[in-house]
């Protein structure tokens, strides 16, 4: 089960970079995302209402909600979205997938029973050399502003990590929905705020058909079902298995995006798709064998 889950994950995070794309020819991308996690926290507030579902109730765990909210949702999503004006897509996939990088090392200091292991480093670095890889010839930074960006992505992939890890470590009370729904409430805030500020009354723009069903699929899938199965998939393996999904969705962005946009596949990606493959299995395939067969 825990692998069919995250075989769904790496195809919806896959699929969103196809919506987000095409969304983008109508919306700025802050209110882009504004709106996502805005129609996300309508759709979510009656379902854990009618559920039942426990909401943060103590300080400590509002504290955590808040933290996480703002990291996970506020930093890391601006960033990227912010940082695609001035670098490549592909640059940007790279230096999102440094995730694994910093999920690795977090998780060995929050998470003791999570060691660090030699097919652990092996397969990250493979999976980011195979990701690199794919996206060779986009790997450039003209300007002062695209190192800018630069740091913004790797401060945002920080932050998704160390929200995961987070989340993983103090937060297994929390139904995956509450905990989705409570971040975005406390995340929401400075990107509707930014967005307001850098592009204006969202009602002045081009809401075409296009862009909202993109919202809405970014909302449904990316959102609420992506985060929904990933936190529940996060309190049953490690940290690092969940988060290689990051190396995944790149590859499945370029091939999807040859299928149903007609893009050129880069030549290279048969290659780094091997590689990325070959980390997967280091990691999340052969730990997970090696488990079974240490409990057998």
């Amino acid at each position: 089960m825990n692998i069919l889950v995250w075989i769904i994950l790496c195809l919806i995070w896959g699929s969103t970079w196809i919506f987000i794309k095409i969304g983008l020819n109508d919306l700025p991308p802050i209110t882009f995302a504004a709106a996502r996690f805005s129609l996300a926290i309508i759709i979510l507030a009656p379902i854990i209402k009618l559920l039942g579902f426990r909401m943060p109730s103590t300080r400590s765990e509002w504290r955590l909600i808040g933290l996480t909210g703002f990291l996970q949702f506020s930093l890391n999503y601006s960033a990227v979205f912010w940082s695609e004006q001035y670098i490549t897509s592909g640059l940007a996939a790279v230096l999102q997938a440094t995730i694994t990088v910093f999920g690795l090392l977090l998780a060995w200091i929050f998470l003791p029973s999570e060691r660090i292991t030699r097919a652990k480093i092996i397969g990250v670095a493979v999976g980011i050399v195979g990701v690199a890889i794919i996206f060779i010839d986009q790997l450039r930074v003209e300007s002062r502003w695209a190192f800018a960006g630069c740091v913004a992505i790797v401060l945002g992939a920080y932050a998704a990590a160390q929200a995961s890890i987070l989340v993983k470590a103090k937060a297994s009370g929390l139904h995956p929905a509450s905990l989705v729904f409570s971040q975005m409430l406390c995340g929401l805030p400075a990107i509707v705020i930014y967005a307001l500020l850098a592009e204006g009354n969202p009602l002045n723009l081009n809401w075409s058909f296009t862009a909202i069903a993109c919202v809405i699929y970014l909302t449904i899938a990316g959102t609420i079902a992506a985060f929904w199965l990933y936190y529940w998939l996060l309190s049953r393996i490690e940290s690092t298995k969940a988060m290689m999904i990051s190396l995944v969705t790149p590859l499945l962005a370029v091939v999807l995006g040859g299928i149903f946009l007609g893009e050129t596949l880069p030549p290279q990606t048969f290659f780094g798709g091997l590689l990325i493959i070959a980390s997967i299995g280091l990691i999340v395939i052969r730990s997970r064998s090696v488990s079974t067969t240490e409990d057998a």
